[in-house]
């Protein structure tokens, strides 16, 4: 049985569903962010999403949130991966391609349902990548730039000070650097 869990966006978050399920008994066939395949047919779901509830994720039920939470993972993983400059197609097209269906469906149901809408979802994953990578001393301004996809750094030091009210470097400087889990964006 497949199932679709909310809040699950990351390595430990796999880990943790995956320990907590095998734990309590149900044997775990495959697990990826936001998705996890159960072998029994008939498992108890109230049990399941009391589990995952406990661990800070959410059973999801309704296919329209399993989908909101496909593109999100989706976005996540797209944004992770770097080297977004490269990319020859937009996103709509990307989007379109890997789940068969119209940009405008998928954007419409995701401004429904998350009160935000994708290219908004874009850019807070990539502000808090920022954020990540300054605090980390990861990359440089151009390095990030180039990762994620922007015409020039003005162009990200722009957005990030619009969507934080600072710039890269005040943000750097910062004694508190008020980053957000990308389960909360």
């Amino acid at each position: 049985m497949e199932l679709f869990i909310k809040n699950m966006v990351c390595p430990r978050c796999i880990r943790v569903v995956n320990e907590e399920l095998t734990t309590n008994g149900f044997i775990v066939e495959d697990i990826e962010l936001g998705k996890v395949v159960i072998t029994s047919q008939n498992p108890d779901l109230a049990k399941i999403s009391e589990i995952l509830k406990n661990n800070g994720f959410e059973l999801l039920e309704e296919k329209s949130a399993k989908l909101v939470s496909e593109i999100k993972t989706f976005l996540l993983q797209y944004t992770r991966q770097g080297n977004l400059s490269e990319q020859k197609l937009k996103l709509s097209a990307i989007l379109e391609d890997h789940f068969q269906r119209d940009y405008n469906y998928l954007s419409h149901l995701f401004s429904q349902m998350e009160n935000s809408t994708i290219e908004k979802y874009i850019i807070a994953l990539k502000v808090e990548l920022i954020k990540e990578w300054l605090v980390y001393n990861e990359l440089t301004l151009s390095q990030m730039s180039w990762e994620l996809g922007y015409s020039s750094v003005a162009h990200l030091s722009s957005q990030f000070r619009q969507v934080t009210g600072f710039s890269p470097t005040e943000f750097k400087n910062l004694k508190n650097h008020h980053r957000k889990g990308l389960d909360e964006i």
